[in-house]
């Protein structure tokens, strides 16, 4: 889409980050950009940059960012799609992703795109991420959880100062992630949902595909929790 969804900070917590979301490729991958505005030359840290990219890459050229980080909540095909234009063009980026799927960034069976006849061989990551731990994006600490059952290296990103769950393919508004893939495991899936649900009611849920959702939205009328 040639006009990005945002998400913006909160004005009360910390003002000058901003999170943009892009809807990409043929499944309409939610990849989500943040930065902090107001900086000449801001490093930026991706999530899950979809199938053709070319909206997501075009902002960052027209604010001027220098892409940082690339943070990947999982290894299926439509959320790792762009990475190589994105490296391309920035070449010195991190590449981070949860250890259990390193392997699939460049294993076309394992990230399923063998599955629709694109086989796809991505860059390969260049540090692994784990539950439990942070990383930086914006100028900010965001929690990492670990949310398998989607996939077995599945991550959430909260950001509790801005309220915001960068939550992958785990939770959707009105739905959950699919369980009938290889290395799926819908008891995960359900222990990871009950550990999404704790977070408190008003935070943004901001998912791999689709519109965002809330916590308190999902507790109260998500039929498959």
């Amino acid at each position: 889409m040639e006009t990005p969804r945002t998400t913006d900070a909160s004005p009360s917590s910390s003002s000058g980050v901003r999170v943009e979301a892009f809807e990409l490729g043929d499944l309409g991958t939610n990849a989500y950009l943040a930065y902090r505005t107001g900086e000449p030359d801001a490093a930026a840290t991706v999530f899950d940059p979809g199938q053709r990219p070319g909206p997501l890459l075009a902002r960052i050229r027209g604010l001027g960012l220098a892409v940082e980080r690339v943070v990947l909540t999982h290894a299926h095909a439509d959320h790792i799609a762009g990475l190589a234009e994105l490296r391309d063009l920035h070449p010195g980026c991190a590449i981070e992703i949860h250890a259990a799927e390193t392997a699939y960034l460049q294993d076309p069976e394992n990230n399923l795109s063998a599955w629709i006849g694109q086989p796809l061989v991505a860059p390969a990551a260049t540090g692994t991420l784990a539950g439990g731990t942070t990383t930086r994006a914006a100028g900010l600490d965001w929690a990492i959880l670990a949310t398998p059952g989607h996939s077995p290296g599945g991550l959430t990103f909260h950001q509790q100062e801005l309220g915001l769950a960068i939550v992958g393919d785990t939770l959707f508004a009105g739905g959950v992630g699919r369980t009938d893939f290889p290395h799926s495991d819908p008891a995960a899936l359900q222990a990871s949902l009950r550990q999404l649900m704790t977070l408190p009611e008003d935070t943004r849920v901001l998912p791999g595909h689709g519109p965002e959702t809330t916590v308190g939205r999902e507790r109260a009328g998500n039929p498959f929790l």
